[in-house]
């Protein structure tokens, strides 16, 4: 006979026969991991033609792996043997473990979770698959909440490694253990949080979604543009508004809002856009129409609009540009005139001295060597691109270029002393740039006679590699400089986003204060800085997790970066978090130390 879970009972058996109430996107798909993994399945929604929907998506993605010699027929057919669908919930009596995901409403699932008290044995695990919901309140409603807890699944949930194993207060450790042994079972890799909305995954992503949104709703930048930079700049396979298009833009309301009810983090607070879009029924790809326009209800082809820019407008006639300054001497400035040098253009790299300045152009000459190592440049190639820059130890050799681009310290006052001298030596009409990637471009612009002339580009480190330039307008920069900008970006094979003269641009606005959350997420003892790495690599397809990238970045420029953008905006949700200003006064700043959240050996 069996007996209920108990916090003290030791370890569960690994479920065999498992429900999923709710055959959604979701739900069909963790249908499909169960299948593929020889679970007997019980497909359970309240509408017949939903789970006639997802035996017809199973069987359809089942054939394409049997095409693609990842199934044989017979393993198809034993997968889709092991499925059996209904719409009454009496039908999960014989499971070992319930996942419910039905929609993401209190009032739903409390009806779910009370009804399957009635059915399921006492023994039974019940796991929500909420991402935004407490699991604690659901739990305190059930006969038995030791044996409820969350299951979160990302998706699509048969592509997707990472499930979060939620555990509340009252969930009983064997429970825990039998999900954590089938997540491990499933090919998945499991991670054990807390109980607060949006958990590891989401609770970053999320705020950062949240965030494009307001800055597309402002009209600082196009979703393009915001999108664009997103993927190159951070190397992410989705920008944020497409993400949210795929989420559902009404799914990450639900999800904001109960962070926001958690937190009262401004951050959290719902960008008013999305409340607009949820209550117009434009909620995402679901709908046809979100943030982008689709080809039908569930598409995920893009069809233009009347907000898709035209190809290759830019309003205004460019200046010529045939010969290029770089002022500067470290690894950005070498790798830009490395960028210039290779797209044709005669290159003068100065910097404060020859000798640096020959330093640089040495780097250069190491950089095109190991790219004619890996094939991609012939030796002639190189050698034409190394004799296309001329070192110099003074800025007075700009005075014939027709764009300067400063790639020197991001300190104001050592940037806009040198737009005072750009200002006498270079020629009228010379386009003026700045890489800086925080600070204020007006100001560096307002240090000359020519503001109008001054804009700047921020390029993305290594130079060479990174396809992205924040292209930055200040309210006086001059439409022919802007035009000019951008059809310089198009020569060098750089994809050029617009945007306006703020802190963070559009990259560094976005990114930075995910990574100040996931601080604050170890200062508060919900997950570990591993487990966090892991989420956002598994769950959100990040290159690497928030603690990797700030120890590669290093944390004293992204304690600058992330004092800037507070002194700009004012919000409280942007303080940097004390544990990264704690690091940085101890000499921690990240690998080039050998210690920052983590230890590197020396080299």
């Amino acid at each position: 006979m069996a007996t209920p879970l108990s916090p003290q009972s030791g370890t569960a058996a690994t479920p065999k026969t498992i429900a999923v109430v709710g055959l959604g996107t979701m739900g069909t798909g963790i249908t499909e991991v169960l299948v593929k993994a020889g679970r007997e399945v019980i497909g359970i929604d309240v509408s017949e033609a939903q789970a006639a929907r997802c035996v017809t998506a199973l069987q359809a993605s089942t054939a394409r792996a049997v095409e693609r010699g990842r199934l044989t027929e017979q393993e198809r057919a034993d997968a889709l043997g092991r499925l059996r669908t209904g719409t009454d919930l009496a039908a999960a009596a014989d499971a070992d473990l319930v996942i419910e995901v039905a929609p993401e409403s209190y009032e739903v699932k409390h009806r779910i979770f009370r009804e399957l008290d009635g059915v399921v044995r006492p023994d039974t695990i019940l796991a929500t698959g909420t991402n935004a919901l407490s699991v604690t309140r659901l739990a305190a409603d059930s006969a038995h909440p030791e044996r409820v807890l969350g299951l979160h699944f990302f998706n699509p949930a048969p592509a997707m490694k990472l499930v979060e194993v939620v555990s509340s207060v009252l969930t009983a450790p064997s429970a825990v253990a039998a999900v954590t042994d089938l997540a491990m079972e499933l090919g998945k890799e499991p991670v054990a949080v807390g109980d607060r909305p949006g958990f590891v995954a989401d609770g970053l992503l999320f705020g950062y979604l949240n965030q494009a949104a307001a800055m597309y709703e402002a009209r600082y930048a196009s979703r393009e543009d915001i999108d664009a930079a997103m993927r190159l700049g951070c190397g992410l396979p989705m920008g944020p508004l497409a993400l949210l298009d795929l989420i559902g833009i009404d799914t990450a309301r639900t999800v904001l809002e109960a962070m926001y009810a958690e937190s009262r983090d401004r951050l959290h607070a719902p960008a008013p856009i999305l409340k607009q879009f949820s209550e117009a029924g434009l909620t995402g790809r679901k709908s046809g129409r979100g943030f982008y326009s689709y080809e039908a209800p569930g598409s995920a082809t893009v069809v233009p609009d009347a907000l898709t820019p035209a190809d290759g407008t830019t309003g205004a006639a460019g200046r010529t540009v045939r010969s290029v300054g770089v002022a500067g001497s470290g690894t950005m400035a070498s790798g830009i005139a490395e960028v210039f040098a290779k797209a044709g253009y005669e290159v003068v790299l100065a910097a404060r001295s020859e000798e640096k300045a020959q330093a640089a152009k040495a780097r250069i000459g190491t950089s095109l060597s190991r790219s004619v190592d890996k094939g991609r440049l012939t030796a002639e190639a190189a050698a034409q691109v190394l004799d296309r820059i001329t070192p110099a130890g003074s800025y007075d050799a700009f005075a014939g270029v027709d764009l300067a681009v400063e790639a020197i310290a991001e300190d104001l006052e050592v940037k806009r002393e040198l737009f005072r001298t750009l200002d006498k030596v270079c020629k009228p009409g010379a386009v003026l740039a700045t890489t800086t990637s925080s600070l204020p471009v007006v100001a560096c612009a307002r240090a000359t006679s020519r503001p109008q002339d001054v804009i700047g580009m921020h390029f993305f480190n290594p130079a060479p590699a990174m396809k992205l330039v924040e292209v930055v307008r200040t309210v006086l920069t001059a439409d022919d400089v802007h035009a000019t900008v951008r059809e310089v970006c198009a020569k060098i094979r750089k994809h050029a986003v617009d945007c306006g003269d703020r802190a963070g641009f559009i990259v560094n606005a976005l990114l930075f204060p995910y990574l100040n959350n996931a601080i604050k997420m170890v200062e508060e003892h919900y997950a570990s800085l591993d487990d966090i790495d892991a989420a956002m690599k598994l769950g959100g397809g990040y290159p690497m997790g928030p603690f990797e990238l700030l120890d590669v970045v290093g944390l004293d420029v992204s304690l600058a970066i992330e004092k800037v953008l507070h002194r700009e905006f004012r919000d409280p949700g942007l303080a940097p978090a004390p544990l990264l200003e704690h690091l940085v006064a101890a000499g921690c700043l990240g690998r080039k130390t050998g210690r920052g959240f983590r230890e590197y050996a020396r080299r």
